[in-house]
Order: C-alpha cells, then structure tokens, then sequence
C-alpha cells in the first residue's frame, strides 16, 4: 500500500515539475490568445528554477516506472501476487504522463508556432525616415517571450524589422518614424509585461 501511494505521489510530482519548468514560457502564449499581454511575465521567475524542475520531473517519473517495471512480490507458495493493478500503476497511464511531461517541458522550444505571423509590408518612402532603436528589456526568459515582445511591436504601424533576444535581454526595432515613434514602441514592449529599462540606444 505505501509503495503504491509514493508511485502514485512520485507520477503527480513528476507531472507538476514538468508544467512548472515551463511555466515562465506558457503564460506569454495564455496571454496572447486570452488578449490580456500584461500577464505575460508572471512567471518570469521560475526561469531560473527551470535545469532543477526538469531533474525533479525525470527522477519522479523515473521512479514511477521503477515501481511498475520491479519484480512482483511474491506469497508465501513463491508464486506472484497477481492484483489488478490501480489506474495509475497501468502502463498506458505511465506512457500518458511521460509523453505529457516531455511535451511540457520541450515547450519553451516550439512555443512559437502559436503567434500569428503579424509582420506588416512597410512602403519605404525615404530612407532617411528609417530608424533602427535598441531596447533593453528586462523579463524575457525564452523564446516564447521573444515572440511575444515581436509580436506587439509588430501591431504598429512602419514597423520595418524587429529582433528580440531573451539572451541578450533587448530588442532591436528597424521602424518609419513618420509613422510611428519610439514611445509607441516602449508602451508596446511594456504592454507584454516585460519592461524596458533603458533609455533606447541609436544604432
């Protein structure tokens, strides 16, 4: 009984760890379908605990196979104690939370393929008009945020070309600015959640 109480502790703690290592990067894609971008950096946080959740998901859900996969015990005759087994000792459960844990935590990875390609075509009029700006921008943790960040600058309008990096911590905007201006570009940077924390650099 108390072997299969810590299986059954070990797969819900290995489900767990698997969403909250993610959990930085799943809320910006929440946030972009639920239109609600300032919500996107709630978790920011938990980046860092990010390598740690990932070892507590492998080594929960490792042992929760451990117990499925070890020899049965047997009774006093030496034969094996045959009991149906519960709904979470079954093997189809233990292929469902593995598969769900992997999914979890390989997100951050794929999490872009969730934001519309929202890039508008820019008729240059004169070149003198473009401006390339680099922000620092404090919060993002993967590319998921990145995507994120793009995503709102590319609302406005003459934006030209934007690169964000969770990386290096900025954003760099190519943009027309007769059509729209760096304050513009800091309220749309702010409206994800993650926050500009410099004075925008001139490339």
């Amino acid at each position: 009984m108390k072997t299969e109480k810590t299986s059954k502790n070990a797969a819900y703690t290995g489900i767990f760890a698997a969403v909250a290592a993610s959990s930085c990067c799943i809320p910006p894609v929440i946030a972009l379908i639920a239109g609600v971008g300032g919500s996107a950096s709630a978790l920011s946080w938990m980046e860092p605990f990010r390598p740690y959740l990932i070892g507590l998901a492998i080594v929960a859900i490792g042992y929760a196979w451990y117990n499925y996969l070890k020899p049965k015990n047997a009774d006093d005759c030496g034969c094996e104690v045959d009991a149906k087994p519960k709904w979470f000792q079954t093997k189809g459960f233990l292929i469902g939370i593995t598969l769900f844990a992997a999914v979890s935590i390989a997100f951050p990875y794929y999490a872009p393929i969730f934001y519309p390609d929202n890039k508008k075509e820019v008729v240059i009029v004169k070149q003198s008009n473009i401006q390339t700006l680099n922000f620092d921008v404090k919060g993002m943790t993967c590319a998921s945020c990145e995507e994120h960040v793009k995503h709102a600058v590319n609302e406005l309008e003459g934006i030209v070309n934007i690169n964000a990096s969770y990386e290096k911590a900025n954003a760099e905007v190519e943009f027309d600015n007769t059509k729209t201006t760096k304050e513009d570009i800091e309220k749309a940077i702010n409206s994800t959640g993650y926050k500009v924390i410099n004075k925008e650099k001139d490339e």
